[in-house]
């Protein structure tokens, strides 16, 4: 039987999602408008957060949308999201999840973008585990956590104010 750790707590959560939000503001601060798109889930949660945080503190435009992926099986179908292609149309893409396991989500949602007119597209990741099989990576972790590869990372986003990541 396996331990639950909590890695991340409420307030370290919120501090790691301020620090990402800068990040992604710095990067983009010459963009009129950004598209932040999370991956159905918990990465649509910190989708949400980021946004809002963004939002806070820049005049950037901030377009939140959702990404729907079979995440077992995500070769079987497209991804479908809530923005149409015009909608892609030269703008900065902002692809965000909450867990980076072996890469195989992040890689099939990236496909999404492939054939999109997209001006930039970068990744933002709360927990990276070091343990991806995919060539993808994060462009902004909020968590950069070595694990075993029996352990693995889950985050419990669904009680506001009381959302924390575990190593299980």
């Amino acid at each position: 039987m396996s331990n639950k750790v909590k890695i991340l707590n409420n307030v370290q959560i919120r501090q790691k999602m301020d620090r990402l939000a800068y990040e992604v503001y710095e990067n983009n601060f010459n963009e009129k408008t950004l598209l932040v798109v999370g991956i159905e889930g918990n990465g649509y949660k910190v989708a949400a957060g980021l946004a809002d945080k963004l939002k806070e503190i820049s005049k950037i435009k901030i377009q939140l949308g959702k990404i729907k992926i079979d995440k077992a099986e995500p070769w079987k179908g497209d991804p479908k999201t809530d923005f149409t292609d015009k909608d892609f149309a030269n703008k900065t893409v902002i692809l965000v999840d909450d867990v980076l396991n072996s890469g195989k989500t992040l890689m099939y949602a990236v496909k999404l973008f492939l054939d999109k007119p997209v001006k930039k597209l970068s990744t933002v990741i709360l927990v990276d585990r070091s343990h991806t099989r995919f060539p993808v990576k994060a462009d902004f972790v909020g968590l950069t956590l070595s694990t075993t590869l029996q352990e693995r990372i889950e985050a419990d986003l669904s009680k506001k104010g009381n959302e924390a990541v575990y190593l299980i």
